[in-house]
């Protein structure tokens, strides 16, 4: 296996701001804490050691064994994790995703890895401590049309089942095993479909698979939507439901977002919460302006409360609350003992707007890493790049350009008529000023008949380029075909692919992933197989 990095920039598809953050801008400062290095983490360490309490975490252990307690068998190194976890000198890397089917795009896998390396370059860092990598499950989240699919060798599967309107990491798997897994390849491992066909509900295939796939690495996975654990949450929901300050926060760093020149990623509400029904349902809670005294309703139910009503149930009930994206991350820290989240360019992008939030709340900012980035390009498509004289570093390029230079290898001679199109100009331009002497009227015909003249040389120009590339149309067929299979979509591998589609082939591509990536590098990974 070759591996090469490039910048993020280099590649064209990450935003400004993420490539100004990498290159630490001076105008994004103010949105986040620590700017990750192997060094800045001494002092992330001894700052979030200071706020986590002996409380928490023993509520997060008792937590986590409860949850693991359902799976068959916990892998001796997620279990020793877990105890880790009872000590002070622990702390957690953590990163979040949905409970996409199948894990979802290849990025999720990215971000997994990315976490669990830089757990372990930090234990060598700081060998006195203790770090373990976290898999923030996202069961709360209600949309389930972004996870009900996955892509595999250029195919959708999809599982068509009802949308449940409320957390997905509580959907029964019923219907699952007819209207997919009986479609899928044969081939695929085994521990992909028993995850499906052995749980229950969506969270528990989820945690099972990621067990199955990062269990020996030491992942720990949390479902937050637990009674227990919502009662660290409560603080935060008085606050929300008196003050609002969460939404005031955001607003003052998305004006300051928008004056150096970002575009905040995600908006505030006034209310950054939802309620969770006794229908299954999670549903907005806004306030109602057609009250005369402060009234805060259940968004599609008839359930209407005072403050001091929702005061109340938040306090005696806060199971009932789900945050939404302003205020996960700060329930996700409260629970952690977190130094650092492992984020995609979007999450990085929303963080840079909860300083405020975590500053009202008390609770320190984690530092923010972009997860590490790959293109993953098989023994076989590599060769076909060499055999059309590119390099995996020509993958990101536009395919015009990539046309041109296969042709100039090829021998293709390059078509302009650009020459000729200024001569036709040239003599035109005389016959108008001759015209212009001896019959003014003449000089509108003479531009017409320039225009036609000029649109004839251009067809011409068209048909031998056409002509030209014909000559060589295999080659140009089988560059169109590799850069779709590279860049699905015209979008990075990462986004569209699944893990599937290189484990059948090659099952040691995770450990490859663990030796390639080099989290603090903050650079693009391209891996080739030789």
């Amino acid at each position: 296996m070759s591996v090469t990095t490039l910048s993020y920039a280099e590649t064209g598809a990450f935003s400004t701001l993420l490539t100004d953050y990498l290159a630490r801008h001076e105008a994004l400062t103010p949105f986040y804490h620590r700017f990750p290095t192997l060094e800045a983490f001494a002092e992330q360490l001894q700052e979030k050691q200071a706020h986590y309490t002996p409380e928490a975490r023993q509520r997060l252990v008792a937590a986590l064994r409860q949850q693991y307690a359902a799976l068959p068998a916990v892998h001796p190194a997620v279990q020793a994790n877990i105890e880790l976890l009872e000590k002070d000198t622990t702390f957690t890397i953590t990163t979040g995703h949905q409970l996409n089917l199948f894990t979802g795009p290849l990025y999720f896998i990215y971000k997994i890895v990315t976490a669990v390396k830089l757990a372990r370059q930090l234990k060598e860092q700081y060998p006195q401590y203790d770090f373990v990598p976290v898999y923030w499950m996202a069961t709360e989240d209600h949309d389930f049309a972004e996870i009900n699919h996955f892509t595999l060798f250029g195919k959708k599967y999809e599982w068509n089942a009802a949308e449940p309107g409320g957390p997905v990491g509580r959907m029964p798997l019923a219907g699952l095993k007819e209207e997919l897994l009986d479609q899928l390849p044969a081939d695929i491992p085994a521990v992909f479909r028993a995850a499906y066909e052995e749980s229950g509900t969506l969270a528990e295939a989820t945690r099972r698979l990621t067990h199955e796939l990062f269990g020996e690495l030491g992942l720990v996975s949390l479902d937050a939507d637990a009674a227990e654990l919502k009662q660290a949450l409560v603080p935060v929901l008085e606050k929300e439901i008196k003050e609002q300050a969460s939404n005031q926060a955001v607003q003052a760093a998305n004006a300051q977002l928008e004056a150096a020149g970002y575009r905040p990623q995600v908006y505030s509400r006034p209310l950054n919460l939802f309620f969770l029904t006794d229908a299954g349902k999670r549903e907005r809670l806004e306030y109602d302006a057609a009250q005369d005294c402060v009234q805060i309703t259940v968004r599609n139910t008839g359930r209407c409360h005072s403050q001091q009503e929702l005061l109340d149930l938040a306090r005696q009930h806060p199971e009932q609350f789900s945050p939404n994206v302003v205020l996960r991350p700060l329930y996700q820290e409260l629970l952690l003992p977190n130094l650092c989240y492992v984020g995609g360019g979007a999450e990085v992008a929303y963080w840079f707007q909860l300083k405020g939030v975590f500053k009202e709340n008390n609770v320190p900012l984690p530092m923010l890493l972009l997860r590490n980035s790959a293109q993953y390009i098989s023994k076989a498509n590599a060769g076909k790049l060499r055999k059309l004289g590119l390099t995996s570093r020509d993958v990101f390029r536009p395919l015009s350009e990539l046309k041109k230079q296969v042709g100039s290898t090829l021998g293709q001679e390059e078509v302009s008529l650009q020459k000729q199109q200024q001569q036709l100009a040239e003599a035109f331009r005389q016959v108008s000023e001759l015209a212009q002497r001896l019959d003014p009227t003449l000089v509108k015909t003479v531009a017409a008949e320039q225009q036609k003249a000029a649109g004839i040389v251009a067809g011409l120009e068209k048909r031998l380029s056409k002509a030209a590339e014909a000559k060589h149309e295999t080659a140009y067929s089988q560059l169109t075909a590799l850069k779709d299979k590279l860049m699905p979509n015209g979008h990075l591998q990462e986004r569209e692919d699944n893990v599937l589609s290189i484990l059948i082939n090659n099952p040691g591509f995770i450990n490859q992933l663990m030796e390639a990536f080099d989290p603090l590098a903050l650079e693009f990974t391209v891996l080739e197989e030789e």
